[in-house]
């Protein structure tokens, strides 16, 4: 019997700019480019009409977090599974696709803050 090989990410983790994330995201996920350019002129509209930088900010570790997951295509895979589960599933499925995708979105952030120390 093996010992299971933790896996490896598919790209390290971007720095928190749009730049090195769109790049990030052309790898990774290249589907959610149209979402990321989308939102990305959203938080920019929004920056400017506030005179303030938090939509542009909020923008960045939204997709940072969406980095950190899709960089590792188990996780990524899994939180996509409980995606479903949690808007087609009995109301006790749902909950318990919605715990384990906060554990998910958790363990996501924790690393991203310790990849920031």
């Amino acid at each position: 019997m093996t010992a299971s090989v933790p896996e490896q990410p598919r790209i390290p983790q971007p720095p928190e700019t749009v730049t090195a994330l769109r790049q990030a995201v052309a790898k990774i996920a290249p589907a959610a480019l149209p979402s990321f350019s989308r939102e990305l002129d959203q938080a920019a509209d929004e920056a400017r009409q506030a005179a303030d930088l938090a939509p542009l900010r909020r923008f960045t570790a939204q997709w940072a977090l969406y980095v950190q997951i899709q960089r590792h295509p188990a996780v990524a895979e899994r939180f996509r599974e409980l995606e479903d589960l949690a808007t087609v599933g009995d109301a006790d499925q749902a909950r318990r696709a919605a715990a384990e995708l906060g554990r998910i979105l958790d363990a996501a952030r924790a690393a991203l803050t310790q990849g920031r120390q």
